[in-house]
């Protein structure tokens, strides 16, 4: 049952929080919302609200989602970023006909100053932008609860052990010694220590530690070693000096004010870990074949629920900021290439014509089309390799 609800719950949060936030501005700014959609495919559920102008549907394929809105191309309500449903129902085929609404709940024509393409440029920009930022809101608001109920936990720089005949051992370094200093800059953590070694391969390091009552200051060199980036996966040339830290995190208890700040910080930076992906993807310094998709996803859900509400909440938040940066690139389908056709429409002084925007569209579909078929042939590489115990 886990492997099932786990990756419905998560996707099922960080699409509904992206389409809320469509929802929400679309509403604030007049536009016509007829449909609010939860997921793909055949309804499960549907439910408009007595004198309500939005019909809430749950549909069978947990994908996705979408929020219809009135256009100018579509007068009974074409969405925006969804299926273009032709529902028209009638008094006689569906008891949910309402005499008394718009189309394509009633019989009564949306007005024009309702279609989202009558607002100003400003106001279909925020609209395109709102659920990008609700899902960054979601992030920064997972991260900063976690540290403000739990802390920040950190792994402190004390050497636990040395391989011999590396460049800590022949420096002299000692199981027990605390690392206080780099090239005179204070540390606290491992992460920092290891944040300055792997950038200094080859070049000496002053190693300040405490051994003890005393303090002392030492002189590495690392090696220089292969690895991966830590943001984009790719492999570069790093420093290794051949310590292992001991393993007991250490905990500092942080203010609202403090956890806002670890928040915005920590959704910061897999932010611009992600960007760091996608730029190593364009540059070929990325393999493709380190993409996932919706199985890679499942399996990964299903992992971070059986370890804890914490690993799974961390799980929301990493995917919630993927889907808002992947959702800033320029194809046409994704709020980026919306954005960028809407302010080019602004530019112009008026709508482009139908063509133009049916071929925009085409690119985008296709570009996302084959980025659909690279990440579920990983995705079910991946699954294979693992049912045969080689993954």
């Amino acid at each position: 049952m886990l492997a099932w609800l786990a990756p419905i719950a998560v996707l099922g949060i960080v699409v509904f929080v992206h389409e809320l936030g469509h929802f929400l501005a679309a509403k604030a700014l007049g536009v016509y919302a007829p449909r609010f959609a939860l997921g793909w495919g055949p309804s499960i559920l549907r439910w408009r609200p007595k004198g309500s102008e939005t019909e809430y549907v749950l549909a069978a394929l947990p994908i996705g989602g979408y929020v219809r809105m009135a256009s100018k191309d579509d007068e009974a309500a074409a969405m925006l970023e969804g299926g273009n449903e032709e529902a028209k129902p009638d008094a006689e085929k569906d008891p949910r006909w309402d005499p008394d609404a718009m189309l394509p709940h009633g019989p009564k024509p949306v007005p024009q100053d309702r279609w989202f393409e009558s607002k100003p440029t400003w106001a279909r920009v925020v609209i395109l932008l709102a659920g990008v930022t609700m899902n960054v809101l979601l992030t920064f608001s997972i991260a900063t609860g976690v540290y403000s109920a739990k802390g920040r936990s950190y792994l402190p720089a004390v050497v636990d052990s040395l391989v011999v005949g590396l460049p800590a051992a022949r420096a002299g370094v000692m199981p027990g010694d605390s690392i206080v200093a780099l090239n005179g800059a204070s540390i606290e953590s491992w992460a920092d220590f290891q944040a300055v070694v792997s950038m200094s391969a080859g070049k000496p390091i002053a190693m300040d530690v405490r051994r003890g009552g005393s303090a002392v200051t030492l002189t590495v060199v690392p090696d220089t070693a292969e690895g991966a980036n830590a943001q984009t996966g790719a492999k570069e040339r790093i420093g290794k000096v051949g310590v292992w830290p001991r393993g007991t995190p250490a905990h500092v208890a942080l203010t609202l004010g403090q956890a806002a700040t670890a928040g915005w910080e920590t959704t910061w930076e897999e932010a611009g870990a992600i960007v760091g992906i996608v730029r190593g993807l364009f540059r070929g310094a990325v393999s493709v074949t380190q993409l996932g998709g919706p199985i890679a996803i499942a399996r990964v859900s299903v992992r971070s629920a059986k370890g804890g509400w914490e690993s799974l909440l961390a799980l929301i938040a990493y995917l919630s900021i993927n889907l808002a940066v992947l959702n800033l690139l320029p194809i046409p389908v994704l709020d980026g290439g919306q954005v960028l056709l809407t302010v080019a429409e602004g530019i112009k002084g008026g709508s482009f014509s139908s063509r133009t925007r049916e071929n925009f569209m085409k690119v985008g579909i296709a570009a996302v089309a084959l980025l659909f078929v690279i990440v579920m042939f990983n995705d079910l590489k991946g699954l294979a390799l693992s049912l045969l115990g080689k993954g």
